[in-house]
């Protein structure tokens, strides 16, 4: 969950609404987002759901989510004129009653287009449906207050409202006065045209009408119930938002010059095929021509055609070569595209949020005598729950070595189950026992958050470091323990330092003197969780151990610069990722207090069922006893 504006958003909802977006819209670099409001901004290039449906129960947020993104992205996109548009947005600009007319234009504009969504996608009527009511019951609720706080205006709109939605003939409403409803009547005919209208220009003709007839008698609008559909500085070049969001710039210049046909013209041909540079596997590469200017010429040849604005013509040529019997050019690369690449692939492993984090490594120093003496208390404190997890993973492993496979057609004769010899043609009277290694193929990652907020949360977590790595280490499983963070103080938009303290490595967590170094772990500063367990999962990959583990330590939301509206999504999106890897991530969540809804949410959001729950520090290394045993067991 993601607490914005005192909402709490659904991280896993916020990504399938992304892509609902990205899907319906066909724009790839459309993003997703919420706001006051639903619409589509433009030059942000992103589409949102309103904050309107936050706080309604789970189905009908979600229709409401779902819908508004439906409405812009197959209806505002593909069905609203923006020569239209600009018209009631320039008028809206010079109008009496601006908040008023807005909210008439999205509300009769999003009607039409809602019954253009029915008819073509029938799956999306029960979500329609339950936004309707839902709207219904709010704009009744509304007209009341409106009445009650006499905004006559207000309360005109709601009744518009009801009006236009309402399943039955006659609409009552007893609490207007005369003169509202006597507007209302006058205005009916105008707004029922509203399920005849068929492109955006009469419904801005309807919407300027009506008005016309109301705004000498009214003032304007004090709340606003929509906003515009479409958000954008400038002028629009095409007449449909899809093809806006589309568009290429056009050439730098459009110079024309005229060649005269007479003068002496060489012609050559350029093959786009060579048997040097046949399609063998996929290796086949082309020239790519990329024109940003230029002058067209007059000159037309048996293949071409007159250039034309709208072309998508980009400035540079450009090829990369392929193997070839006569020359080798392997050595020679494309320092552009090899830089472009690289960021990409970035982009890729990190996540989009984290382009500019940087990664830097901090080893541990030598442990001092008081860390040494510190962890040999902490060891005294957890022995009896490591001796009884080690007890529990030795019997376990035993009971597999010990234990027969039966029913098979070689190995020892079973004298239990001789009847098969007489009744089947292949009898599996025999069995074999199992002398599995005692080791279990395992490598864990301990990951913990270092934040500010750990401050008081650090000695107990501390502890249940201890006991984390004295079980490995007995257990002989590969190991480490990570403390992250990133330096608020350090950070820009140029660079983010995420710094990795890493007090038991890899090479060095079955050394029988490792383990004082945990006590060097310290609260910093602020927490990308996201990029740290894309890291950690990259280093565990690297272990070619059947099974893989990563264990997240935080005590609450990521906080990072540039980071806390994204972080929730970003770190459940390198959950995901890191699972599709085959890792396994179970997030802990450490709290010294009462732990609230929302911060259940939120971890089950982010972790799925793979989390736990500490409330009470004098709890963590119990609990992680029983996560332990219970992975340990798992992996047997």
């Amino acid at each position: 969950m993601i607490k914005f504006n005192n909402s709490v958003i659904d991280a896993k909802l916020f990504a399938e609404l992304q892509d609902m977006a990205t899907v319906l819209s066909k724009v790839p670099d459309l993003e997703f987002d919420y706001q006051f409001g639903h619409y589509i901004h433009v030059d942000e290039r992103k589409i949102s759901a309103s904050h309107f449906w936050d706080h309604y129960e789970t189905s009908e947020r979600i229709a409401g989510y779902k819908t508004d993104v439906l409405l812009r992205a197959l209806g505002t996109m593909r069905e609203t004129n923006l020569e239209d548009w600009q018209n009631i947005h320039d008028w809206v600009e010079q109008s009496k009653l601006p908040n008023f007319t807005t909210e008439l234009f999205t509300l009769l504009e999003d009607l039409r287009l809602e019954e253009k969504i029915r008819q073509s996608r029938r799956g999306t009527i029960p979500w329609f449906q339950s936004r309707s009511k839902t709207y219904t019951h709010y704009f009744k609720t509304q007209l009341d207050t409106n009445v009650t706080r006499n905004f006559p205006t207000d309360e005109l709109f709601c009744m518009i409202y009801l009006t236009l939605t309402s399943t039955s003939p006659d609409q009552n409403f007893p609490r207007a006065n005369r003169r509202q409803l006597n507007t209302l009547d006058q205005l009916k005919p105008l707004l029922f045209e509203t399920f005849e209208a068929k492109t955006t220009r009469e419904i801005v003709s309807l919407c300027m009408k009506v008005e016309q007839l109301i705004k000498e008698n009214y003032s304007d609008a004090i709340n606003r119930y929509f906003v515009f559909p479409v958000k954008h500085e400038g002028d629009f070049q095409n007449d449909l938002l899809f093809d806006e969001l589309m568009r290429t710039d056009p050439l730098a210049n459009d110079d024309q010059e005229d060649v005269d046909d007479q003068d002496e013209v060489t012609d050559e041909k350029f093959s786009t095929w060579h048997r040097e540079n046949e399609n063998d596997d996929r290796k086949q590469s082309f020239l790519r021509y990329e024109l940003e200017q230029g002058t067209k010429t007059n000159i037309l040849g048996d293949g071409a055609r007159e250039t034309e604005d709208g072309d998508q013509a980009m400035a540079s040529v450009q090829g990369i070569s392929s193997e070839s019997s006569e020359y080798d050019y392997s050595d020679y690369e494309n320092l552009d595209e090899k830089k472009n690449e690289q960021q990409e692939g970035e982009a890729g492993r990190y996540g989009k949020e984290n382009l500019k984090a940087t990664k830097h490594d901090i080893e541990p120093a030598s442990p001092s005598l008081d860390e040494k003496e510190l962890y040999k208390d902490f060891v005294s404190d957890v022995q009896s729950e490591k001796l009884k997890l080690k007890r529990t993973i030795d019997q376990a492993l035993e009971h597999k070595q010990n234990a027969a496979r039966d029913h098979l057609l070689t190995g020892r004769l079973s004298k239990r189950q001789l009847l098969p010899i007489i009744l089947d043609e292949q009898a599996r009277v025999f069995y074999k026992k199992d002398h599995e290694s005692k080791e279990i193929d395992a490598v864990f990652t301990l990951l913990i958050d270092c934040s500010a907020s750990m401050v008081n949360k650090m000695e107990e977590t501390k502890r249940a470091a201890v006991l984390f790595h004295e079980v490995l280490k007995e257990l002989k499983i590969p190991h480490s323990v990570i403390g992250f963070w990133e330096d608020g103080f350090e950070s820009d938009d140029e660079e983010q330092p995420n710094y990795f303290h890493r007090v038991i490595p890899f090479e060095k967590s079955l050394d029988p003197k490792s383990g004082p170094t945990l006590m060097q772990l310290e609260p910093q500063e602020d927490n990308r969780d996201g990029y740290s367990i894309r890291i950690a999962a990259e280093e565990l990959m690297h272990h070619q151990a059947e099974h893989q583990v990563l264990l997240v330590f935080s005590d609450g939301e990521p906080s990072a610069y540039n980071y806390s509206q994204n972080g929730i999504i970003d770190t459940h999106d390198a959950v995901l990722d890191t699972r599709k890897l085959g890792v396994d991530v179970i997030g802990v969540f450490l709290s010294d207090q009462t732990i609230d809804e929302e911060e259940a949410h939120m971890m089950k959001n982010i972790y799925g069922r793979e989390h736990l729950l500490v409330q009470g520090l004098e709890e963590l290394p119990d609990s992680l006893s029983f996560l332990l045993r219970k992975i340990l067991l798992s992996t047997i």
